[in-house]
């Protein structure tokens, strides 16, 4: 059976805000988006309803429609379980408890007359409610994945799945009444992997349905693919040929900006860190930070070896990757924080800022969106395969070895209705090619 078949609504009950009062929309729902991003701290849904009214006992004992009766004002929790249509697909459940439940964040598209109404709930996940009324305020001195860690237990007090890859520099700071999430996206950018060296900087901080994820680049981009996916023009029978694997469409959004890579300082940048300790900066030898410095120990979705850029100039040995198109200034934090003036420095920003930036805006080098039958096996920051046709005037079965090979998956939308469901994705790799890895 094809995964683009029809969605099964198990489970749909929305609670009140004083729980005292339960409404089944599973008749009414007549859409459901879910969606998960590396770039966002939490999962978000929408829930599309459409009702007759007469649907909830309110007050004076009166059937009323959904949005008065309830009522709906916000913060209502949604037990949702929903199951697709394709074979050995998890579905989306978050039923089993109240920690699991959505909330309710907005209603809009509201629409009434005296025959029905609909709306649209907007829902994101209890933490994302929580990081609004917590700060994170004490210090911490811990390496950066066991700081995560703290704040997902204990400031914002998840009990979902925390997987954190580790780091391997610490960082000590305060956390001046900032967000959790605005604090754990700010550490993502500061971390460094274990396994990798100091060149190799750059991590996400994201949540999906099976819980959150601090992962590095290179963790996400070391993954077997979870899937393979094959576009074809050719039109086949559903109920002959299991489809799942294949594309239904895709656009190229895009395929390197070159202009804006520079302006960014993603090939090279030029560093000047104060050492207000001894009143220096960076040494000269340092100062240059270009892709040549970090393609030996930079893993990548593409094929094998460095990004190939242009030369500086007509006839010039010296390319767009040694020469610094951004600068960048710093004061080194010696002692501001630990004990031990000049030990060391606290988070060396030699070892991750031009790092993390690079690899930041080369895992944006290609991006693509594509629809394809619904798989709730995939989350956000998997790997997949895509395989996309030779664009040629002959009759020919040959790849796109440029195009296709692997992805992250960036962002993702699960949609479903009561006949049809699908995956929307937005895919970025920062290489071109079929990797042999």
């Amino acid at each position: 059976m094809s995964a683009t078949g029809s969605s099964s609504y198990e489970i749909l009950v929305l609670e009140s805000n004083d729980q005292q009062r339960t409404v089944d929309l599973t008749l009414g729902a007549i859409s459901i988006d879910y969606y998960e991003d590396i770039f966002s701290p939490t999962i978000t849904a929408k829930v599309r309803v459409i009702n007759t009214g007469n649907s909830i006992v309110g007050e004076n004992d009166k059937l009323q429609s959904i949005y008065n009766g309830l009522p709906l004002r916000g913060g209502e929790r949604l037990r949702m379980k929903v199951l697709d249509r394709g074979d050995g697909k998890p579905g989306l459940d978050f039923s089993e408890s109240p920690e699991n439940y959505l909330y309710v964040s907005s209603i809009t598209d509201v629409i009434s007359d005296s025959q029905k109404e609909s709306f649209l709930l907007n829902l994101v996940s209890r933490e994302a409610i929580t990081n609004e009324t917590t700060r994170v305020a004490k210090k911490y001195t811990t390496t950066i994945s066991q700081s995560v860690t703290s704040i997902l237990n204990e400031i914002l007090k998840t009990t979902k799945t925390i997987d954190a890859d580790e780091t391997q520099n610490s960082y000590a700071f305060i956390g001046n009444q900032r967000k959790p999430f605005t604090t754990l996206v700010w550490l993502a950018s500061k971390a460094v992997p274990v396994s990798s060296g100091d060149a190799t900087a750059g991590f996400f901080f994201y949540q999906t349905k099976d819980g959150f994820k601090f992962k590095s680049i290179d963790g996400l981009i070391a993954q077997e693919p979870k899937a393979t996916y094959t576009y074809s023009n050719v039109n086949v029978n559903e109920q002959e040929v299991n489809t799942d694997g294949k594309i239904l469409n895709y656009t190229i959004d895009k395929n390197q900006n070159l202009i804006e890579k520079l302006r960014l300082g993603a090939y090279s940048s030029y560093r000047i860190f104060f050492d207000p300790l001894y009143g220096s900066i960076t040494s000269p030898g340092k100062q240059v930070f270009g892709l040549s410095n970090y393609s030996s120990s930079m893993k990548n979705l593409g094929t094998n070896g460095e990004l190939s850029l242009p030369k500086l100039s007509e006839g010039s040995n010296v390319s767009l990757g040694d020469t610094p198109t951004r600068i960048f200034t710093k004061m080194l934090d010696v002692g501001t924080t630990e004990v031990g003036v000049g030990t060391a420095t606290n988070a060396d920003p030699e070892k991750y800022q031009s790092q993390a930036i690079m690899r930041y805006n080369l895992l944006l080098t290609q991006s693509v969106s594509m629809m394809v039958p619904c798989n709730t096996n995939l989350n956000a920051g998997d790997v997949i395969q895509c395989v996309f046709p030779k664009i040629s005037s002959e009759d020919t079965d040959e790849i796109d070895t440029d195009t296709s090979g692997k992805y992250i998956i960036k962002e993702l939308c699960h949609h479903f209705e009561p006949n049809r469901s699908y995956t929307s994705l937005k895919l970025i790799r920062d290489n071109f090619g079929i990797s042999n890895t």
